[in-house]
């Protein structure tokens, strides 16, 4: 482990709001063990150990049912752990994976088989070096065949240059973290409303309304400044929008976020019955367990 990595909180609280009954925590990771599946020589950090028993314990604790599984930069393109923790949960967990333009259709069909539903392609600088747009729609359009969708990471300020490359995909694309807004600048600024606006022109593009404890100001245990954005997007997308805890929150700095305060945050974003059931219920289900 880094020397200033942050390890997930030891003892998380348990979460006021009862998440109904068939919840899927909808990103979260596996890290490791590492004496058991090594970290990628290429990473750019190294984690704690947070195995497979961890995560399904904490889904159990905070009340959700399900996982969605999505490989993490620290493990690079081997799988191995991922595909490991989607075995072992009975047909409770889902994948995403992240490949490269060499994987064959083999290797896709055993993944397919043990849960992955999806590739993600990661466009944050800090975490993984550049990769040529070319060499992600090679693989769009392999994933594609198996009905698997695509996961996209960036910054905010990334988003204009990489319109026309989402625009390219010929799948369901799902946003990680909301594009990771600017907080400070409000949600009418015009860096979150392209966002919004991008949503509006692809009925194909989906967000995660998650990770407040990356994104706000304000900072723990609710959050406030982050709520108005995720709102705005479960309000307009009702049908498009994922949660995720991002257990066990990979590279935090300011802290590490009691996993109880933010499924507490949920109510408060998706403010009725009806858009909470779809939020942590139909639109996972629909895209991760019903294909």
């Amino acid at each position: 482990m880094d020397a200033d990595y942050l390890p997930f909180h030891p003892n998380p609280s348990k979460p006021a709001y009862r998440p109904p009954p068939g919840s899927v925590d909808a990103h979260c990771h596996v890290f490791g063990p590492g004496d058991v599946f090594p970290y990628a020589p290429e990473r750019k950090y190294t984690p704690c150990d947070a195995p497979k028993e961890k995560l399904f314990a904490l889904r159990d604790f905070l009340g959700f049912e399900r996982n969605v599984i999505v490989q993490a930069t620290c493990h690079g393109r081997d799988n191995r752990a991922l595909v490991d923790a989607l075995r072992a949960s009975n047909g409770l967990a889902r994948g995403v994976a992240s490949v490269g333009p060499n994987v064959t259709e083999d290797e896709l069909r055993e993944m397919d088989e043990a849960g992955v539903r999806g590739v993600r392609f990661n466009f944050v600088k800090r975490l993984v070096d550049s990769t040529p747009k070319e060499v992600f729609l090679g693989i769009a359009e392999k994933i594609a065949k198996f009905g698997w969708h695509i996961v996209v990471y960036f910054e905010a300020q990334d988003l204009e240059g990489l319109i026309p490359f989402i625009k390219q995909l010929p799948t369901v694309v799902v946003v990680d973290h909301m594009g990771r807004p600017d907080i400070a600048k409000g949600v009418d600024h015009p860096d979150f409303q392209r966002f919004v606006g991008l949503m509006h022109d692809l009925p194909t593009l989906w967000s995660k309304v998650s990770c407040p404890e990356r994104l706000s100001l304000q900072g723990p245990p609710s959050y406030d400044d982050v709520v108005p954005f995720a709102r705005t997007l479960v309000d307009t997308f009702p049908g498009r929008v994922l949660w995720g805890t991002d257990w066990p929150h990979p590279n935090m700095k300011s802290h590490m976020p009691d996993d109880g305060h933010l499924v507490d945050v949920i109510p408060r974003i998706a403010t009725t019955e009806e858009k909470q059931k779809a939020l942590l219920i139909d639109n996972p289900m629909r895209l991760y367990w019903n294909t």
